[in-house]
């Protein structure tokens, strides 16, 4: 799939200005992580992008979120490895563990980037430009601070060998690229 059909798509299923910011921040974020990991680019931004499909559909329903999403996406023809680590990040629904570097980036990547916007909107200026990676890892310490946030889903950086300090910085550097796009 193109990302022009990926983007069509998204804009059909989702309607949220934040959760399509959310969505493009992970499709930016996934993209820099298989650069460092010698991944496919446009396969793991694909991932990123359409990764909470379902969201509105299922009415952030956690128990069903992402069933949807691997359904529409087979429909359009999308590499099944694409649709597994959609279907994967979300293991609540899955019933199962994430076991590949595809699921744990995509896991992690989605996530973190729910912190760094937390961390960023507590700046005086709201700008991701301003933000210093040691202040998002001293943000995830602050149990209340951002409390929906999985901490334990963005440490799953620590599966595909890159350590919280770098993967924070790979991710938050991802995000400034699109600061505009996202409005931070």
């Amino acid at each position: 799939m193109k990302r022009e059909d990926a983007l069509e798509l998204l804009h059909q299923y989702v309607k949220s200005p934040n959760m399509l910011n959310h969505c493009y921040a992970s499709e930016a974020v996934m993209k820099a992580l298989a650069r460092r990991l010698g991944q496919d680019e446009n396969k793991w931004g694909l991932a990123g992008l359409l990764h909470d499909l379902d969201v509105e559909m299922v009415n952030g329903d956690m128990t069903i979120h992402g069933k949807e999403t691997a359904n529409i996406l087979e429909k359009k023809g999308v590499e099944p490895e694409i649709i597994d680590a959609i279907r994967m990040h979300n293991e609540s629904s899955s019933g199962e563990k994430r076991s590949k570097e595809f699921h744990h980036a995509l896991a992690a990547g989605e996530t973190i980037t729910g912190m760094i916007v937390a961390t960023t909107l507590v700046y005086p200026d709201k700008k991701l430009a301003s933000v210093k990676p040691k202040s998002v890892i001293k943000r995830m310490k602050e149990k209340k601070f951002a409390a929906s946030v999985r901490r334990e889903n963005i440490m799953e950086c620590e599966n595909i060998d890159i350590p919280l300090p770098e993967f924070v910085e790979i991710c938050l550097g991802a995000m400034r690229e699109i600061s505009d796009e996202i409005g931070l």
